[in-house]
């Protein structure tokens, strides 16, 4: 028996950080949107837990206990009991620290993977009680669609969205480290003089532009509202990352943001004919070492 699972990258149309608290985490008001760019986790019988994986960035995905999926199949077992018995195989579509929870979605995969390879039928509840255990964007990848996500972002609210919106992903050499992205975050509010910790910067909230525009389906103002507080950090740990986004928005994107910490930019498109165009014009422009078009929002992890 072999279940496969599919699951959704992220953007985040909406990302406010707060400041800096006592245990090292920011606040966040994070507007999730899943799209249809993922992976795939297949999941069958084997002995202890081993991992492959293939696709474009397969190289640099680890293939021991670091990975998501490994420490889920683990976690889920050792929640009923049972000894983790699976061969993982992961088919990497997701850039790799690009920004859009590629190694969270694989391990929200795995849990949904091997839940119904050992016939578990664990309430979803409680997969998401344990995605929260491994990483803050677990939950979120089990859920899809789009959702308010706060505390570390593991708190989700679904949101009202109507539509489909079009999106082109633009993906960037090489990764950015998250936890790198946010001490820049912190770095260049010292230095702006405002102040990184949580008693200086506001709870973020999110915008009430943004969620009319996504209960409208209405692209346009959606561009408009695009919001992430470690954009300006992510490019300046990778300048080139303003280039990349100069280049979508002059191939006509309606809206361009950094995805989450980066490097990966998001391109927020007219319709999907514009996706295509855009798509091609940033593979031409040499910013970028690949782009993708794509759209969502779609479900979360699901057996296929």
């Amino acid at each position: 028996m072999t279940v496969t699972v599919r699951v959704p990258a992220k953007v985040n149309v909406q990302l406010g950080v707060g400041g800096l608290r006592a245990d090292g985490f920011h606040d966040l008001a994070n507007v999730f949107f899943a799209v249809a760019l993922g992976d795939e986790v297949t999941a069958e019988p084997g002995e202890g837990v081993t991992l492959t994986c293939t696709g474009p960035d397969a190289a640099s995905v680890p293939l021991d206990d670091s990975n998501l999926a490994a420490r889920a199949a683990r976690l889920l077992a050792a929640h009923h009991g049972v000894t983790p018995n699976v061969r993982l195989h992961i088919a990497k579509a997701i850039p790799v620290a690009g920004g859009m929870a590629g190694g969270s979605a694989d391990g929200a995969a795995a849990l949904v993977a091997c839940d119904a390879l050992w016939g578990l039928d664990t309430p979803f509840e409680t997969l998401l009680e344990l995605a929260a255990e491994l990483g803050s964007d677990v939950p979120f990848a089990l859920v899809g669609g789009v959702a308010l996500g706060r505390g570390r972002g593991e708190i989700l609210e679904p949101l009202p969205v109507a539509g489909t919106f079009h999106w082109v992903f633009a993906v960037a050499d090489g990764g950015l480290s998250t936890p790198a992205v946010f001490r820049e975050c912190d770095r260049l509010r010292e230095e702006a003089g405002t102040g990184s910790s949580d008693a200086d910067v506001p709870t973020p909230d999110a915008d009430p532009a943004l969620l009319a525009a996504l209960a409208d389906g209405d692209p346009v103002a959606l561009a408009a509202a695009l919001t992430n507080d470690l954009q300006a950090p992510a490019i300046s740990l990778r300048p080139a990352l303003a280039e990349t986004l100069r280049a979508g928005t002059e191939a006509g994107a309606i809206g361009a943001l950094v995805s989450g910490s980066g490097p990966t930019c998001a391109f927020l498109a007219k319709d999907a004919e514009a996706a295509a165009a855009i798509a091609k014009s940033l593979e031409e422009s040499g910013t970028c070492r690949a782009a993708h078009a794509t759209y969502g929002p779609v479900p979360g992890a699901r057996v296929s």
